[in-house]
């Protein structure tokens, strides 16, 4: 087996303007990121506290006090840290690369003498180092701030972060591996797995990804090393109801070789994948590989939303069974939608597959974006496919549901991930090999790459997803042959291709669900893509037994919803037609811009004229245009119903 993959172009390289994204991205950049170091600082009103600096401040022994947060607090500055570089490598800024700078200093000041960062250890229990695997988070808080190391270092060239990480990595090498003095120990939550080959990737040291790949072959192997953890520590938990899950909670069930269906806690799972993934990989691993596609396939065709989320249950924030998919109660972690985009970007990159960047795009389009206000101060933690206002503020059930977005929480790990996937959009919208470019996304930009030895200068212009006619254009300053390919998206066909003018043919021409042209690419040439991209009522399998009787509106990527803003109260008594007919409309005031479609229904009336619970009346109809608008803008003009399936009539 030969996997040879292809890698994402550096940020610096491309610039994003574009009708869908560029609101996001613009606002992150311009307060977003400084607004979250605000919250990190605890200087803002309102909110629940973040304790993170203070934390660090403590650790370094420069203020007195008490721990603050969760065990896994110090992960928030790390997210942040990359956010901030991803951005000062697309845009520089002085004063936010003094914060970063501030804010590595502090962490070194933080460091223990052996290497060793995390400031709960160090404050709370410096003497429970590494015996508390499954629930400590020491490994995943670890792995967060190699990230921001790498990220930051690939930014601006300074290493200083860089180099406290390889301490605190050689550190873990000392501690963890195959020798008889050393722990068998694996991470409770995966993330430093991925983390250690960006490391590697970065230094060349060979034992960061030895070590990633130690953590995934023990990983499920023999007795489970949690459980022998938990009787050396008498039974005591940090969280208490970690005592209610099993080892599939951990994605600790069985070897990874063997496991084919997506167990556990979402996030664990999919920041696993993206390791397992990347480990495939560098080690030519077909076995590892295969179980990457089993459980993709298992996630997508059985355990997933329409709008791309994961995660049905509350109560372990995890996968439960094939279908089981409750859109009122569900969990759809942010960090997990953003996890399944990170594992789809890294299989398309092996694969060379359509199916992954359909996933990918379908994710980063509707369960990313829903996680975010527009203003980019708000935050959805659990991603809901139908909200009751009323029933879930006084539903203790529900009550991980929120009506409205939060400004932030206490477990805060959603709000700077989405900080720092905005920022690094633009390693989604390609993909380069030694003889190909891929197109992944069409998001409006311009963007220098590498195809081998080749420099190419490539933009997008389009309105996608509310328009489907798209250019690219292609520029080389000598003659280059090579392989441009860009994917048809799922839910559209292409009518219409043209280069320089001229109609071509595809016939043979389509691969994985990519149209690759391949030819020598002189100057400047013209690439015009039309595509047919219908609005389109999807319904669900029938084992899915929350969504029977009812459709989804979707358009390309998008998945629309109804809200009670635009169809008054009580929008569960609305039923459309399945052969209804869809009026689209770009509206400028709608939402700062964007498509609603318009569907002919009718509302259900209650005839009973005593307003009886339960009566023997006939129900009444009347006509109702329904406006529907994209889910990711939900709850941006206030409190209200919202609903992604719709009940149908045949």
């Amino acid at each position: 087996m030969e996997l040879n993959r292809l890698k994402s172009i550096p940020l610096k390289d491309i610039k994003i303007d574009d009708i869908y994204w560029s609101r996001y991205i613009n606002t992150i950049f311009s307060r977003g990121i400084k607004h979250q170091w605000e919250i990190l600082n605890d200087r803002i009103e309102g909110v629940e506290k973040s304790h993170c600096i203070s934390n660090f401040m403590i650790a370094a022994g420069l203020k007195t006090g008490e721990f603050g947060g969760k065990v896994f607090q110090d992960t928030d500055l790390a997210k942040w840290i990359e956010a901030a570089a991803y951005s000062l490598e697309i845009q520089p800024d002085s004063e936010l690369e003094k914060l970063v700078d501030w804010s590595v200093d502090l962490v070194e000041k933080a460091q223990q003498k052996d290497g060793y960062v995390n400031t709960y250890y160090t404050i709370v229990e410096p003497e429970g180092r590494w015996k508390n695997l499954m629930e400590g988070h020491e490994l995943y808080t670890a792995g967060h701030f190699i990230e921001a190391a790498v990220a930051y270092y690939n930014a601006t060239g300074k290493d200083k972060l860089l180099k406290i990480m390889c301490r605190f990595a050689d550190y873990i090498c000392q501690v963890f591996g195959e020798e008889e003095n050393l722990l068998k120990g694996y991470p409770g939550h995966p993330e430093v797995e991925l983390a250690l080959v960006k490391l590697y990737h970065v230094t060349g040291i060979q034992r960061y990804k030895d070590l990633a790949k130690f953590f995934v072959d023990r990983r499920g192997s023999g007795d489970s090393y949690f459980k022998q953890e938990l009787e050396n520590r008498n039974g005591q938990f940090i969280f208490p109801e970690m005592a209610l899950f099993d080892d599939g909670y951990f994605v600790n069930h069985s070897p990874i070789r063997e496991q084919v269906s997506a167990e556990g806690h979402a996030v664990r799972n999919v920041y696993l994948y993206c390791a397992v993934a990347d480990l495939a990989h560098e080690y030519q691993d077909k076995s590892l590989l295969d179980a990457c596609k089993a459980v993709f396939d298992n996630i997508v065709g059985r355990r997933m939303y329409i709008t791309g989320s994961i995660g049905s249950a509350e109560l372990g924030e995890r996968f439960t069974s094939d279908y089981d998919l409750p859109n009122h109660s569900n969990y759809s972690e942010t960090c997990a939608s953003i996890g399944l985009a990170l594992f789809c970007r890294r299989m398309l990159e092996i694969e060379k597959d359509a199916r992954y960047a359909d996933i990918m795009e379908r994710t980063l389009y509707n369960s990313v974006l829903s996680g975010i206000s527009l203003k980019g101060d708000k935050f959805f933690y659990v991603n809901p496919l139908e909200v009751i206002p009323d029933v879930v503020e006084n539903n203790p059930n529900l009550r991980h549901v929120k009506s409205e977005r939060q400004g932030w929480f206490g477990v805060a790990c959603c709000p700077p991930n989405i900080i720092r996937t905005l920022a690094s959009l633009g390693q989604y919208i390609y993909s380069s090999g030694q003889e190909e470019l891929f197109v992944n996304l069409f998001i409006s930009n311009q963007a220098q790459c590498r195809v081998g030895d080749r420099d190419v200068n490539i933009s997008i212009a389009s309105k996608y997803p509310y328009e489907s006619n798209i250019k690219l254009t292609v520029s080389t300053s000598s003659a280059a042959e090579f392989t441009l390919a860009f994917r048809i998206p799922a839910g559209c066909t292409l009518k219409e291709l043209k280069v320089d003018g001229k109609k071509v043919d595809i016939q043979n021409n389509i691969e994985k669900g990519y149209v690759k042209l391949n030819r020598c690419w002189r100057g400047t040439a013209e690439v015009e893509i039309n595509l047919d991209m219908p609005s389109r009522l999807m319904v669900a399998d029938t084992r899915v037994s929350a969504d029977i009787g009812k459709a989804a509106l979707v358009k390309g990527p998008l998945v629309y919803c109804l809200e009670q803003a635009d169809n008054g109260n009580h929008i569960f008594a609305n039923q459309l037609d399945l052969g209804a007919s869809f009026d689209e409309k770009y509206e400028e005031d709608l939402l700062g811009g964007a498509m609603a479609i318009y569907v002919d229904g009718e509302k259900l009336l209650s005839s009973s004229e005593d307003n009886e619970l339960y009566h023997t009346g006939r129900v009444r109809k009347k006509p109702v245009k329904l406006k529907f608008i994209p889910y990711s803008l939900w709850n941006n003009r206030g409190r209200g119903e919202m609903q992604v399936w719709t009940r149908y009539k045949t």
